[in-house]
């Protein structure tokens, strides 16, 4: 959920033309040749190894806050754009203060007590599908982690159908690359997310329940400690960030499972392994491409000198199947050992939603592998246009 850094690069700039359904050949290329890529154009370093991005991750002096940027990225229609700072792109003390506003109501002890629930949810879901064909985000990636989040922040389930378009578009503005209409729709999107949230607020000022927007409200009200500006960035984030990135959890690691079909297999007939599937789902096709970070020291990362001011961008994909950590890497194993995988990001931005999704994914690959289990591809999925959030438009299943 939340995971910090400022990024400029889009897929025009990393990944051949073409190769964008499967980057990871094209990674290992990089890692083999140019382990640290260095972009003038871009003022940024890409870092392709596991141990280079896991040291970036955890060093407090590289940054998430753009200001520290000594050159804007060129040709980069977000320039000049006024929005409301996010956990996203704060350093301490502000992130500290805000982060631990929220953290505890996503602690792994708070979110298992979630797990009937979700398991719950999850069945009402399938239940309601047609094994002969039917699309996994339609009916479970994309409706799952959103009725999950908006219980929690108290944002009415019934208005989730209006979200999905609007989180899309406005998730795409951590893309680099963009053309100005892509900016607009994303603009645009986040704007009519802002003005729901500013009418749910005015509901609980009014009339307070037990959620979560209602306890920031009251934070809120207490004075110092959190303003008006920083309760409509946490809670647009949680949102945001509390249904995108699982979705394609989702979508990403039913695709994987499918593709190895042994594994499908072996969770179905062993449901105990869930947790461990998950986390290799996570490092084979994770949810968060990369991320990115701004040198705020001299810095040696591998044999390169970092400059202050300069952007680096920590290629997450790349890193989890980097194979100096991970032996054959390109194979999903759901007992795999030692799964550290840097898809929620590592050190003080480390996600906050991670054991939520977690829980999700655990209660939804469980429920399809255990109730499919001859379930199929029945077409080629195709990836989204977005490049941070990878994930699939569809996932069309069909019972073989």
């Amino acid at each position: 959920m939340e995971h910090g850094g400022e990024t400029a690069l889009g897929p025009s700039q990393l990944v051949p033309d073409g190769e964008w359904a499967d980057p990871h050949p094209h990674y290992h290329r990089m890692r083999a040749e140019t382990p640290i890529l260095l972009q003038p154009e871009w003022d940024e370093v890409i870092l392709t190894r596991w141990a280079d991005c896991e040291r970036v991750l955890r060093d407090s002096t590289f940054s998430s806050d753009a200001s520290n940027r000594r050159n804007p990225p060129p040709a980069d229609f977000r320039a000049g754009i006024e929005l409301p700072p996010s956990l996203l792109f704060m350093d301490p003390p502000d992130h500290t203060r805000l982060r631990r506003l929220v953290s505890s109501a996503f602690t792994p002890r708070t979110i298992e007590r979630l797990r009937p629930h979700v398991a719950d949810l999850v069945a009402g879901m399938l239940d309601t599908v047609d094994p002969s064909g039917f699309d996994v985000i339609e009916s479970l990636g994309y409706p799952l982690p959103v009725t999950v989040i908006c219980e929690l922040l108290g944002v009415p389930v019934e208005d989730q159908h209006l979200f999905g378009p609007w989180s899309s578009d406005a998730s795409r503005l951590l893309d680099g690359d963009l053309d100005e209409a892509a900016v607009e729709r994303g603009i645009f999107a986040f704007m009519q997310l802002l003005n729901y949230l500013n009418g749910l607020f005015d509901e609980r000022r009014k009339a307070p329940q037990d959620d979560l927007v209602s306890g920031l409200i009251a934070v809120e009200e207490e004075g110092d400690r959190l303003s008006e500006e920083e309760l409509r960035s946490i809670v647009m984030l949680l949102f945001v960030a509390g249904h995108e990135t699982t979705m394609n959890l989702i979508g990403n690691g039913t695709v994987a499972l499918l593709r190895h079909r042994d594994q499908w297999e072996l969770l179905g007939s062993d449901p105990s392994l869930a947790p461990g599937a998950v986390e290799e789902l996570l490092r084979y096709d994770g949810p968060v491409h990369l991320t990115g970070r701004i040198a705020t020291q001299p810095s040696l990362v591998g044999d390169v000198e970092i400059e202050p001011g300069q952007g680096v961008v920590t290629l997450l994909a790349a890193a989890n199947r980097d194979p100096a950590r991970f032996t054959d890497p390109d194979r999903v194993d759901i007992r795999r050992p030692d799964v550290q995988h840097l898809t929620f990001s590592h050190g003080i931005h480390y996600c906050l939603g991670a054991a939520l999704a977690r829980l999700e994914g655990q209660e939804a690959f469980r429920q399809l592998t255990q109730r499919f289990p001859t379930l199929e591809l029945a077409e080629e999925p195709i990836h989204r246009d977005h490049f941070v959030l990878r994930g699939y438009q569809a996932v069309h299943v069909a019972a073989g």
